[in-house]
Order: structure tokens, then C-alpha cells, then sequence
């Protein structure tokens, strides 16, 4: 049986599309969203037709003819917490990734961008591997503060992908090592995978600052600064999501660019980049703790990967821990038309997704 699989990947300022032949990729693009573009509109929900029009646009000049498709799976967005695998996308989750997500994400647009083009296709749509889902244990959700438990958040379908992969590598199942996964990309999130289970992660706001959010930082000072008067609401979030890390100290989110500022010897540029170096590294030890330093390989993976300078950083302060595998990139779209493809094959079940609410606290 062959099948005919689209993928959408929508990220803060571009929109992956893949389509899928069974495993065998067909092309792959990446739709760029300039930031004069994107600063055009006041939320992201606002950018969905926009992004819609670009994935068909894009169908339309390779001369693929949607009613050929056999499925639509998308990355998931800020849904309450969900378990791994596949979900069917239906009404009540578009209603809740547009109207009332956990947070802003540009992954909210995922679902209902697949979930209109399959509907005009005629096919069913899934989301796999949600960025929400949730396997966390009940100590890892105290977080001193009982107004604000832990919650799950972190690039689970590219990470769950590349434990997967260095499993593989070493000739076991995922399910029998202990994994620590960095992802560095425009955000940044690590987890550690306990025998086959993400049982803890350093989401993007509680760890490093990536190219534009600002990570962890004081508590104290962000209230004081929250009630200074000096930034509404929407600044202050933009501050640590969008406009905060490289881009507020060295205006630009490309880490190519912070290379070559440090390669003609600017040396404010060099401390930033190591110090997010440095704070990935601190993230990596953290989590290294829960599995009580039984760590069987850890895994440097996401597009910022590609850069040696920041990886050569990580690896020196990270390799007494464990074996270091580093897997530039994001795997994202194999991933998602892999899962979707176990679903048409029968040999996974997709979830309905329920209307419902999460306390987040302790189960």
C-alpha cells in the first residue's frame, strides 16, 4: 500500500512542509516568515491563513494535487497535557490551541493548517509526539511554589526521535537506557528519557537562553521589573519569548552571525555565545541527577547543533557524565510521517483528543 503523507511543522519564523511517499521523502521545504512579516500580525493565531496559503502555494508549484494525499499529520501544539503517539485532530482541539492554549506557540498553528487542507483533501489528520506530552513523575512537578506546579513542555518529537536513533546505535531499545537530549534550536529544552519515559526536562523558560527567549532568569528582579511601569503585559512576554537571549544582547537570533561577529573578534559576542554554552551544560548536569548519575549516553541534537564553536563548548563541561552523541538538525518531519505511517499501517491506534481539563498537580 502506498501512502501519501504531508507534513506541517510550523516554528516561530518559518513553516516546515514535507511530503511523505511511505518512508521515502519527496521534498521538503522550508517557508520562511521574515520578522517585518511576522511583526505584522498582533498574536500568532492571527498568522494561520497566511501560513496556509504559503503550504498550499507550495504544493501547487511542486504540482501535487492534495486530493492525493492519504493523511495530514502536524506537530502538536500548547494543549493541555497529552500522552505520547498519535491524536486524530477534531474540532474541540482547534478550539483549544486557538482560543485558549497553554501558551503562544507557533506550534498551535499545526493543527488547524493540517486540519483544513485534509478536510478539503478529503483525509484524516493527526497531531504525534504534542510538545504537551506528559510523563512526568509526581516529584518532578513540585516546584516549591504551589501556585505553579512543573509542567511538561520540551521538543518531545525530535528528542524521543534521537534517543531512539542513539539507542539504535548502540544496538539497544530505546526502553533500556537512560537518556539525557538537548535541543538547541531558536528555543531550547532538554529532557532525560528513564527507560523509554521523559521523566523530567529543563523546558526553554526554566533553563538556557536560546537565540530568543531569555531562559531562567531572577525571579525577584522579573517581578521587579513586571510592576516598574515601564512595560505592559504583551512587552514583558515578548521579553522572554521572542525578543530575549541572543537577540536582546546581540540583536540577531542566527548563531552564524554571532560566529562570525566572534571570528573578527568580538569579544562581547563571545562571552554570550559560551555563557549559552555554559547554561546548556548546567542543564544537561541537572537533569543527570534525577536518574542518579546513571546516564547511558547523552544527545546533542536541533539546528544549532550544527555549530562546532557552541558543541565543542558543551561536549568539554558534559563528557565525565557520559558518551556524547551529536545529531545536527531537526528530525522532526521524518518523525512525524514515520508516526503517522504506523497509524495508516494499523500498527499504532490514534487517540481522540477530549475536552478536557488538567490539574497539572500530582496524580
Amino acid at each position: 500500500m502506498i501512502y501519501k503523507i504531508l507534513v506541517i511543522n510550523p516554528g516561530s519564523t518559518s513553516t516546515k512542509v514535507s511530503l511523505y511517499e511511505n518512508e521515502k521523502e519527496l521534498f521538503t521545504e522550508k517557508l520562511d516568515h521574515p520578522l517585518e512579516i511576522i511583526e505584522k500580525f498582533e498574536n500568532v493565531e492571527d498568522q494561520l491563513h497566511m501560513r496556509k496559503d504559503l503550504v498550499l502555494k507550495i504544493l501547487k508549484e511542486k504540482n501535487f494535487d492534495i486530493k492525493d494525499l492519504s493523511v495530514v499529520v502536524a506537530r502538536g501544539g500548547m494543549l493541555p497535557p497529552v500522552k505520547s503517539g498519535a491524536y486524530e485532530i477534531n474540532e474541540l482541539m482547534i478550539d483549544r490551541v486557538l482560543n485558549r492554549p497553554i501558551m503562544e506557540h507557533a506550534s498551535n498553528l499545526a493543527a488547524p493548517i493540517a486540519y483544513e487542507i485534509a478536510k478539503e483533501a478529503g483525509v484524516p489528520s493527526y497531531i504525534y509526539d504534542s510538545v504537551m506530552t506528559d510523563e512526568l513523575t509526581d516529584i518532578a512537578r513540585i516546584s516549591g511554589m504551589p501556585d505553579i506546579p512543573r509542567t511538561s513542555s520540551s521538543h518531545v518529537l525530535n528528542t524521543r526521535a534521537m534517543a531512539i536513533k542513539a539507542a539504535r546505535k548502540r544496538g539497544k531499545k530505546y526502553n533500556e537506557l537512560n537518556i539525557i537530549v538537548a535541543h538547541l534550536g531558536g528555543g531550547i529544552s532538554i529532557n532525560v528519557h528513564e527507560k523509554g519515559r521523559i521523566v523530567d526536562l529543563v523546558s526553554d523558560d526554566e533553563g538556557p537562553f536560546s537565540p530568543e527567549r531569555a531562559g531562567r532568569v531572577p525571579c525577584r528582579d522579573l517581578i521587579n521589573l513586571c510592576y516598574s511601569g515601564k512595560y505592559d503585559k504583551k512587552t514583558m512576554h515578548r521579553k522572554l519569548r521572542g525578543n530575549g537571549g541572543l537577540r536582546a544582547y546581540l540583536n540577531t537570533i542566527d548563531a552564524r552571525e554571532v560566529e562570525d561577529m566572534i571570528e573578527k573578534g568580538n569579544q562581547e559576542a563571545r562571552i554570550i555565545y559560551e555563557a549559552m554554552a555554559y547554561q546548556i551544560a548546567k542543564g544537561i548536569g541537572e537533569l543527570a541527577t534525577v536518574v542518579e548519575g546513571k546516564v547511558d549516553v547523552i544527545v546533542l541534537t536541533g539546528g544549532i547543533a550544527h555549530s562546532r564553536m557552541l558543541t565543542d563548548w558543551i561536549v568539554k563541561r558534559i563528557s565525565f557524565i557520559a558518551p556524547v552523541e551529536i545529531f545536527p538538525g531537526e528530525n522532526e518531519m521524518e518523525a512525524l510521517a514515520l508516526g503517522a505511517l504506523r497509524v495508516l499501517r494499523g500498527q499504532e491506534v490514534a487517540r481522540q483528543y477530549e475536552e478536557r481539563e488538567f490539574s497539572h498537580g500530582i496524580t
